[in-house]
């Protein structure tokens, strides 16, 4: 219910966030631990973690005129890949911040870092955790990724990506490792 209420406010407030430029840019979303994020521990649950990263993307597709596009051609955002690291617990109360921005983009995926920064505390303006994630955008209808060129072009954004940096390839590298071991595990029954 919580992610709900959340996401119910990033609607309502969405119009006063200005439009960003994906290829420079970094989204922030500003929230505070609620009691429905804490786990046994009494801070805030790594799934939670997942879950408002969903909603940084949200916001720099919003926010980059992607969505338009997203919608209009009836595509689907797909996650592929993700890994974090926590560095300091998220407790109750604690305001924090997530920031969103595009660092790597290929033929059909990109990369973004999501660093959640602590706002209030001793530790204010610490990094509670950094993520980065890879995805792309499917289209159904074509039954395959939307090259990320179209992308960029949807959105008047001519920019290359980036260089990758060493944690980003070796991110890359560990999905790759894992995308071939997994394909050697049969699917079940539910998955068929």
């Amino acid at each position: 219910m919580n992610l709900w209420l959340r996401l119910i406010w990033y609607a309502l407030t969405t119009w006063r966030r200005p439009a960003l430029n994906p290829a420079q840019a970094v989204s922030v979303l500003e929230f505070s631990v609620s009691l429905l994020d804490l786990d046994l521990s009494l801070h805030m649950n790594n799934g939670r973690y997942l879950q408002l990263m969903d909603l940084g993307r949200l916001d720099f597709l919003v926010r980059s005129g992607l969505w338009r596009a997203v919608r209009r051609h009836g595509w689907t955002p797909i996650a592929s890949a993700v890994a974090i690291r926590y560095r300091r617990e998220l407790r109750p109360l604690v305001r924090f911040r997530l920031e969103t921005r595009l660092v790597s983009w290929a033929e059909a995926s990109v990369v973004m870092e999501q660093v959640f920064v602590l706002m209030s505390g001793p530790q204010r303006g610490q990094v509670a955790a950094r993520a980065l994630f890879k995805g792309g955008i499917y289209s159904r209808a074509e039954r395959k990724f939307v090259d990320t060129g179209r992308l960029m072009r949807e959105i008047g954004v001519t920019a290359e990506s980036p260089p990758i940096s060493p944690e980003i390839e070796a991110f890359l590298k560990a999905d790759g490792a894992l995308k071939i071991s997994a394909a050697g595990y049969p699917l079940t029954s539910s998955e068929r």
